[in-house]
């Protein structure tokens, strides 16, 4: 794939020739992605399969008055060819709009505003950081995936904005077996590798891996103290981000967290969330030509701004705030607690220490009450001493206790999760998370 600075410029030609080739009223945007990504499948912590990708393509809508068509083409990287593409389907586009009816929710941006980001973050040499994977895993069974490399999005409209925006990241997800067939699970991800960073989480990872050889506890149903780890807390806001902050949720009133908009209830004054795109994987903008700023999704507990999309815009007489069409987060960041990592078992106690959880779903959508399994390394822990591996649990308990009246602290130091989502493309979502100690949840079985 060619360099940043040739994709800008190839993408640039192709949004010239379409302006040049616009007939009046026409209108268009056109989104651009392109990502050039090294892959690394481990199995029994020896490489099984390594390649790399590179593709590019773009997001063609042709708008005439209040009609307008999508369609996606794939680039070849070859400029004459991606012309004769877009011309074929321009072309294409002109035949099918006359067929669709008028949209009464298109709200198009008509600024012609600027936006470039380009983090030019050195990557690791891959057969480096395989080397390491390797000697690191010596002797343990670990299964994983390794992708990295930049990812690129751009922007242009007929209004004449335009933004390009460039990042290089890495995602390590991997997981160590025990004999007995338990798994820890764990990921290293961000823009810089660090071999002591990384070092570290695996330490962490083979520490926990020891214990699952320890006789599993089994526990009685009931409440119990608890430590939330990032990948934990993850989920559980990964739930709560599908509708809870999209403004179209909570003007229809089908949000989660319709009654946190409602006042009628409040997480903890320790909780502080944001939509924090500056400096994340995300570009700046979104696909529907509006520029994308940090949002206060949480302010001390309390309900902030919310996520507003074109159509919610228009349909709620609302200000688009360049929110996607789902209206999730795609870089959030929670503020960081007091409680010190090395001091987690400690301020625990006596309870459960969980890695992470899964099969996550609702059980009360409109009380925020979630349901789901502990996974992976699950610990029980007393007095501050990691003593056994849980049986898989299910929780049930609602998001305004775990994260509200129930929530003690926050930890200081916090993971980077990137999403490791590589369908269709890799993904740029982000979570940057502390870990949760929580003085109550609930098992049901």
């Amino acid at each position: 794939m060619s360099s940043a600075l040739s994709q800008v410029e190839q993408f640039k030609a192709l949004v010239s020739w379409l302006r040049s080739a616009l007939r009046e009223p026409e209108q268009f945007t056109l989104s651009y992605a392109a990502e050039s990504s090294a892959f690394v499948r481990f199995n029994h912590a020896k490489v099984r399969q390594a390649g790399e990708v590179q593709q590019a393509s773009l997001g063609f809508k042709l708008i005439d008055e209040d009609r307008h068509a999508d369609l996606n083409i794939t680039l070849a990287g070859d400029p004459q060819v991606d012309q004769q593409r877009l011309a074929e389907g321009l072309q294409q586009l002109r035949e099918t709009l006359p067929l669709l009816p008028p949209d009464p929710y298109l709200l198009l941006n008509h600024t012609g505003w600027q936006s470039k980001q380009v983090q030019e973050h050195p990557l690791p040499d891959t057969a480096q950081v395989v080397e390491q994977i390797t000697r690191a895993a010596e002797g343990l069974d670990l299964v994983g995936f390794y992708a990295a490399g930049p990812i690129s999005r751009g922007f242009a409209s007929s209004a004449g904005a335009f933004g390009w925006h460039q990042a290089n990241s890495f995602n390590f997800d991997f997981s160590l077996f025990h004999a007995n067939g338990q798994a820890v699970k764990a990921s290293y991800a961000g823009h810089d590798w660090s071999d002591a960073g990384f070092a570290k989480r695996f330490e962490q990872a083979r520490e926990q891996l020891q214990y699952l050889g320890r006789p599993l506890h089994t526990l009685a149903p009931g409440q119990y103290r608890a430590y939330l780890a990032p990948a934990a807390l993850d989920e559980i806001l990964g739930m709560l981000c599908w509708g809870g902050f999209s403004a179209q949720s909570i003007a229809s009133k089908s949000s989660p967290l319709q009654k946190l908009y409602g006042g009628d209830q409040h997480f903890s004054p320790l909780l502080d969330l944001a939509e924090k795109v500056s400096g994340s994987l995300s570009p700046a903008f979104s696909g529907e030509g509006y520029p994308r700023s940090d949002l206060a999704l949480i302010v001390a507990g309390a309900a902030g701004e919310r996520l507003v999309g074109s159509r919610s815009a228009a349909e709620y007489g609302l200000t688009a705030n360049g929110a996607g069409g789902g209206e999730s987060p795609s870089a959030l960041n929670m503020a960081a607690g007091t409680l010190p990592e090395a001091e987690i078992l400690k301020q625990l106690g006596t309870g459960l220490y969980i890695s992470n959880l899964w099969y996550l779903n609702y059980s009360d959508q409109p009380a925020a009450r979630l349901t789901g399994m502990t996974r992976f390394a699950t610990f029980w822990v007393e007095n501050g001493e990691i003593q056994a591996p849980v049986n898989t649990m299910r929780f049930d308990d609602s998001a305004y206790s775990l994260l509200g009246s129930q929530l003690e602290a926050l930890t200081q130091e916090r993971e980077l999760i990137l999403s490791a989502s590589t369908y269709d493309q890799r993904a740029t979502a982000s979570a940057l998370l502390p870990g949760a100690l929580v003085s109550r949840l609930t098992l049901t079985l």
